[in-house]
């Protein structure tokens, strides 16, 4: 649940959660939203560490790290300052940039800016998140620069993208979309595009999609498929499943956008996954709501080492 009293401006984010002390008191609240329970005898109350991130149980003694499990684990930077990235990322209507974050934190490299946005961006997948449901609109599209090659679902150089979208029936400004998921896939194969709407959307909801061949085996999984055939008229991928083609138009100038079209195969899917997060809670009547979900994640995603996020690859 999100708290009443968080701010709604950077002035008053500063004074309600500016220093380390008060960035542990509220991710401590979150660690244990319920209060306080030691893992080793059950008592519900705890010692404070001054100087180290660990809360002692009054009963038993057993040392329980704030930090442990979380995307914050070994960090030796304090919480105020992880506070306000996270702050300055959920913030902002667009987003932000590696660089423009090392501009407003003050950061010494690129580098650093760059791996606090990537584990940032692990935290905005719930590990805990229910699948789509009902009507969803279904379609893969491409991103990437525009390189030479055969054109179409086989792009050279490009990266196919399954997106998913919750579409209740309507026209225009009337129709209501809901939750989304993107993804990076090898290619628009059936293994690959069936294989995403598996783990995204639950049987038995109504699948619309174009004819493409890789969604032919939706019925025999379970679901309602609608299949539009759009070979006799050009264009009509926009106007009968309008819903995905919005999202995939406006994911792409976010791309453009806030980072200038600089992200690599390698890590779109992180990319993805932040655009999800900002797009499911478009709707939030707060500022801080999206912080305050953000935080909450947090510290229910394991941590990523700096190698680890370099290493990562794209789904395969």
């Amino acid at each position: 649940m999100v708290p009443d009293e968080l701010p709604e401006d950077l002035p008053s984010f500063m004074a309600r959660l500016g220093t380390d002390a008060q960035c542990r008191a509220y991710l401590f609240a979150q660690r244990w939203p319920e209060g306080f329970s030691c893992a080793g005898c059950g008592h519900g109350a705890a010692y404070h560490h001054r100087r180290r991130l660990i809360d002692e149980c009054a009963a038993c003694g057993k040392q329980h790290s704030l930090l442990a499990g979380t995307i914050f684990e070994q960090t030796k930077t304090g919480l105020a300052r992880w506070f306000l990235a996270i702050w300055l990322v959920t913030a902002s209507k667009g987003g932000i940039s590696a660089l423009e974050l090392q501009r407003q934190m003050g950061f010494g490299s690129y580098q650093t800016a760059w791996s606090w946005l990537h584990k940032i961006r692990k935290a905005m997948v719930r590990p805990d998140r229910q699948p789509l449901a009902e009507r969803v609109e279904a379609d893969e599209t491409l991103v990437g620069g525009a390189r030479h090659g055969k054109p179409g679902r086989g792009a050279a150089g490009k990266t196919v993208v399954a997106g998913a979208v919750e579409a209740a029936p309507g026209r225009g400004r009337k129709r209501r979309l809901g939750r989304l998921r993107l993804a990076a896939v090898p290619d628009a194969s059936a293994e690959s595009l069936e294989g995403f709407l598996a783990g995204n959307v639950a049987p038995p909801a109504a699948v619309a999609t174009d004819g493409w061949q890789g969604y032919g085996g939706l019925g025999e999984a379970g679901y309602e498929h609608a299949a539009i055939d759009l070979s006799r008229a050009w264009g009509d991928a926009v106007l009968r499943l309008p819903a995905i083609h919005l999202v995939f138009g406006l994911a792409k100038r976010w791309l453009l956008g806030t980072h200038h079209g600089a992200v690599g195969k390698k890590h779109l899917q992180a990319y993805l996954d932040e655009y999800v997060f900002r797009f499911n809670r478009r709707t939030a009547k707060r500022i801080s709501h999206r912080f305050a979900r953000l935080v909450e994640q947090a510290v229910l995603t394991p941590p990523a080492s700096y190698r680890a996020i370099v290493d990562q690859t794209v789904a395969a």
